[in-house]
């Protein structure tokens, strides 16, 4: 194998992680900024973890950018790409991973509303910012897109978040579709989808009961954490490491859902 050693060759690349104020957002921004990469550190509300994140960035020899916007706005997501290209002097990795399941529903009871939210913030940003990326990412070299979906995509989901799952199995698609679109491009587009993590996310969610019985159903018998996540992160990062890989979507659930 030739070129930079994997993890060296992220030095210096130009980064803007979504929703890395906290959680998988926030690990897989401080391990980019680790390998020597200029991270945009984006938030919605949480600006002090926002902080916490690009200070943790620093100290590991990466530079940070916070910056803060709603992604649920229409639009939002573009703005952002082109905001943090700005900042960065260019995009070279996009890595979509803010989401939200927002509530915990019946199907039967999900209206206009609920379903509007869900999409708003789930889907839409999604497809926004990887529009607006595009053009930024064809390089020379040419960049990547990392989606983050979800183990409910391919299980539905546990009671209540069947609207989440379902947000995060049209991400997955979008994923293979886009892959297609940009392969003459070269551009590389995969995703990761996490299993149970202990996130902000499942804290607003979950109750411990839930939790426990969530983690009684995993093969490893522990629920993960957002450090688990980082190492197919940096993986899909690195062309050296998987240069001959898009449109797939790698599984960080331990054992939860084997394909």
């Amino acid at each position: 194998m030739t070129g930079p050693a994997p993890m060296h060759e992220l030095a210096g690349r130009r980064i803007l992680v979504t929703g890395a104020s906290s959680g998988i957002g926030a690990a897989a921004a401080i391990a980019f900024g680790g390998s020597g990469a200029l991270v945009v550190v984006h938030y919605h509300a949480n600006a002090a973890g926002a902080e916490a994140t690009c200070t943790a960035i620093r100290k590991a020899g990466g530079r940070a950018f916070p910056l803060g916007k709603n992604l649920a706005a229409r639009e939002a997501g573009a703005a952002l790409v082109e905001e943090s290209a700005t900042l960065l002097g260019g995009l070279d990795l996009l890595v979509n991973n803010a989401g939200d399941m927002i509530e915990r529903r019946p199907l039967a009871d999900v209206g206009d509303a609920q379903l509007d939210r869900v999409i708003d913030l789930n889907i839409r940003p999604v497809v926004s910012a990887c529009a607006a990326a595009i053009p930024l990412l064809k390089g020379p070299p040419p960049g990547s897109i990392i989606n983050v979906t979800s183990i409910s995509a391919r299980s539905g989901g546990s009671l209540g978040s069947n609207l989440y799952g379902a947000a995060k199995s049209f991400v997955a698609t979008y994923t293979r579709g886009l892959a297609r679109e940009l392969a003459p491009d070269r551009i590389r587009v995969n995703a990761i989808a996490p299993g149970v993590i202990e996130t902000p996310l499942h804290a607003r969610h979950t109750p411990p009961d839930v939790l426990a019985q969530l983690a009684a159903t995993i093969p490893l018998r522990r629920v993960g954490q957002p450090d688990d996540c980082v190492g197919a992160f940096l993986f899909l990062a690195c062309e050296t490491m998987s240069g001959y890989m898009t449109g797939q979507t790698i599984e960080v659930n331990g054992g939860q859902y084997m394909a």
